[in-house]
């Protein structure tokens, strides 16, 4: 008879809580497969069409990038919004995640301003809401293929206050930068009472040990004022090619 500690495991796989969790998970036991990898190809290439399709005509446009916690009586949303309407007026379409909190003050702002207002949502275990401020709204399975939306069709990135979604995309952004897969693509961060933090430890830790030269650090441009953001994405925005609608 077997020890406690020979006896067999009985593995009850699950169902997958994502299609990206069904794509990385698909080699364990734990996670039932429900696609061959041919299907999942497919089904990548069709959410690549998909939003190439839906977003080819937008023409200049800024992804803001922000919590959905923000509540609405929290100042912060109030600057997203007014950022946002600033960013229309100048021209700019506004990108975001689709979600609520600063994202939504965000969409809410470009609708204001009578620019477009687009919302990149994603599937989630916990489904996310599209906020009712959104013009032309997507629906992603997948994150990296919604990254590269993010990237691929604004001139620049705005970092409103937000946590590890916020973190993740900020960095993905310097890291294309600094290898030379996009150019002329400012990474602003909007708030310094809320940011200066992270630069200071950039600077006294990752820089300080040699591990980010200190033109990676220049990427970063911490602004206040949306007259500021708007200048510095209308002058990239000019550098790509990317002429404003009026």
């Amino acid at each position: 008879m077997l020890g406690k500690a020979h006896q067999l495991v009985t593995v009850h796989p699950r169902q997958p809580t994502s299609t990206d969790e069904e794509l990385f998970a698909a080699e364990r036991e734990t996670v039932v497969a429900l696609r061959s990898d041919r299907q999942r190809i497919a089904l990548i290439a069709g959410e690549l069409a998909y939003g190439f399709e839906a977003l080819g005509d937008i023409g200049p446009a800024v992804s803001l990038f922000g919590s959905a916690r923000t509540r609405v009586d929290d100042p912060a949303y109030d600057r997203a919004r007014e950022l946002a309407r600033g960013l229309a007026s100048a021209g700019f379409a506004v990108i975001t995640g689709g979600g609520g909190g600063s994202m939504e003050a965000a969409n809410r702002g470009a609708q204001e301003a009578g620019g477009r207002s687009i919302g990149l949502n994603i599937e989630l275990p916990h489904e996310q809401v599209p906020n009712p401020y959104i013009d032309l709204g997507l629906e992603f399975h997948y994150f990296f293929v919604r990254k590269l939306m993010f990237v691929r069709y604004a001139s620049a990135f705005v970092g409103l206050p937000g946590g590890l979604g916020i973190l993740d995309e900020l960095f993905e952004a310097l890291t294309l930068i600094q290898t030379g897969k996009i150019s002329h693509f400012p990474v602003i961060l909007y708030g310094s009472d809320y940011w200066r933090g992270l630069l200071d430890w950039i600077r006294a830790s990752v820089l300080a040990h040699t591990n980010v030269a200190p033109e990676d650090l220049a990427l970063l441009q911490l602004v206040d004022e949306p007259a500021e953001v708007c200048r510095i994405v209308g002058a990239a925005a000019a550098v790509q090619g990317r002429p404003r609608r009026s």
